[in-house]
């Protein structure tokens, strides 16, 4: 049998999609999450209830704090893994602004912590979450990975363009595979209640007014979740060679960068037209300044995983946004 895949985050969005699909396929998975109040705890805690149905005990969780190097050090002493699905990180642009703090243990230290990890156990392959949030006010779109990042918008986007730059040292001095993947905008059942589908979705069937920032003159790439798990599954099989060839990224370690997205830019008036469609009601919409921090447009050129991975996402939002509708409806009965 091989030797199980580590997941952080496995509470989150992403974290329990991408589990999930492990075990689907034969794979032991080792959770980790902190459950942190970020957003509801309930609802990391159904999560985690939707990994372990039908996981035939191939799913150990480990509830702690990555970025507590002791914690995590311990507690993985007894398990054996060979890949890190590295998805756990404090999110979110907006709360960047009013915990710093935050950000700087849960992505800096915590992204340290992952690598010292993977390079005391001679893992396989360590795949980790950036984010679109790196190529901030600078890039042109579509944004292109080899398109400078080094104009970010908020703290967060700062931290994960950093996690960036440590793994490619990482790479450079110990040979260890690595692969970064720049998620956009990613939604779908199970997503994250501080996100806009989420609480566009929940105001508009509960007709309270939504917030609509820069009066909705803004576009997103949106991806549904399970383009995200085809992609970052397909990662993880396919670690980068040391070859010392140059990468997606300008690596010519082990180490390339991804974006991870539709390849589609679509208008924040046409996801609510598609809510309002699926919800069966209107928007009452209140337009609002853009917020400190945010991107006004994103557009994921994703030509270097399409070519390298075989990455190629399927879901429109006209078919993605009503099953989220649909699955959140029935989550919140």
């Amino acid at each position: 049998m091989s030797e199980a895949v580590l997941v952080t985050g496995a509470a989150g969005f992403i974290g329990m999609h991408v589990a999930k699909a492990l075990l689907a396929r034969g794979e032991r998975v080792i959770g980790i999450d902190n459950l942190n109040a970020y957003y509801d705890v309930g609802l990391k805690e159904d999560r985690l209830a939707e990994i372990t149905h039908g996981a035939d005990g191939r799913f150990t969780m480990l509830r702690i704090d990555f970025a507590d190097n002791d914690a995590l050090t311990a507690a993985l002493a007894p398990h054996r893994f060979d890949r890190i699905v590295h998805l756990g990180a404090q999110a979110g642009v907006r709360y960047s602004l009013e915990n710093p703090h935050a950000y700087v243990q849960s992505n800096l230290v915590g992204h340290v912590n992952m690598l010292e990890l993977a390079r005391a156990r001679g893992v396989a392959h360590l795949v980790y979450a950036s984010s679109s949030s790196v190529y901030g006010g600078g890039a042109s779109l579509p944004f292109e990975v080899a398109a400078r990042a080094d104009r970010p918008l908020s703290l967060y986007a700062a931290t994960k363009r950093a996690d960036e730059l440590m793994s490619e040292t990482y790479a450079h001095l110990f040979r260890m595979p690595q692969t970064g993947l720049r998620f956009f905008t990613v939604y779908g059942p199970w997503g994250r209640p501080d996100m806009a589908m989420w609480l566009f979705t929940d105001a508009i069937l509960a007709g309270r007014p939504i917030q609509v920032f820069n009066s909705g003159d803004m576009r997103r790439d949106f991806t549904f979740i399970d383009d995200i798990v085809t992609g970052v599954l397909a990662c993880v099989d396919q670690p980068p060679p040391d070859d010392g060839a140059a990468k997606p990224g300008g690596s010519v370690s082990p180490h390339r960068l991804y974006n991870i997205g539709n390849h589609r830019s679509e208008q924040l008036e046409r996801l609510i037209d598609l809510i309002e469609e699926a919800c069966g009601r209107p928007a009452i919409r209140i337009n609002q300044p853009i917020q400190p921090g945010d991107v006004k447009d994103t557009f994921a050129d994703i030509s270097d995983i399409a070519r390298d991975i075989g990455f190629v996402p399927t879901t429109t939002i006209e078919q993605g946004v009503p099953l989220f509708v649909d699955w959140f409806r029935g989550y919140r009965v």
